[in-house]
């Protein structure tokens, strides 16, 4: 799991590609859906904003692509964050960022909190068991000490996904009902 591949070598430059790839995926999806990024539910990417954000995320991409584990963790989690972000990125854009913020409260007030989470946990729950069972399904062939590194990887990304959805989401939902409630 420690093994790193060459700087500059076939599969640096196709990680290289893959990481650039899925996080300017993430990027375009997040300003599709909040370009003033009112709507991020990422603390620390609203706080660098997008200039600092892309800078820093290519340094990132740069470093970790001759660490395949890594790589494969990001490129997955990046994905799957960017297909969720396009999931509603066209209604945000067509509400506007405070109107969408408005709407979406007036839901949660309507439906009540232990609704939502109970349907956030489900969703998120559900994702981790598939990205765990990928983790420990990779491991049993060869034994505990010896790991298939591809399905491993993605399984860590999609735990992380689940683990990243479910954090943020929970910080965006008391950011929102601080400043509506």
């Amino acid at each position: 799991m420690e093994d790193f591949i060459p700087f500059g070598g076939r599969f640096y430059f196709f990680n290289l590609a893959m990481m650039l790839f899925s996080r300017g995926m993430d990027f375009l999806s997040t300003w599709i859906a909040t370009p003033n990024l009112i709507l991020e539910a990422n603390p620390i990417a609203r706080y660098l904003g997008w200039r600092t954000g892309i800078a820093l995320n290519i340094i990132i991409c740069i470093g970790l692509s001759a660490w395949p584990l890594p790589a494969i963790v990001i490129i997955t989690m990046s994905l799957l964050v960017a297909a969720r972000n396009f999931q509603f990125a066209w209604l945000m854009r067509s509400m506007g960022e405070e109107r969408y913020s408005i709407w979406f409260s007036e839901r949660l007030a309507h439906v009540g909190l232990g609704l939502f989470l109970l349907c956030l946990f489900a969703q998120t729950g559900a994702t981790a068991m598939i990205g765990g069972a990928l983790m420990y399904f990779s491991r049993c062939t060869f034994g505990p000490d010896q790991i298939h590194l591809i399905p491993f990887s993605v399984g860590m990304g999609i735990l992380t996904y689940a683990f990243a959805v479910t954090v943020f989401t929970l910080l965006a939902i008391r950011r929102i009902r601080r400043r509506c409630f």
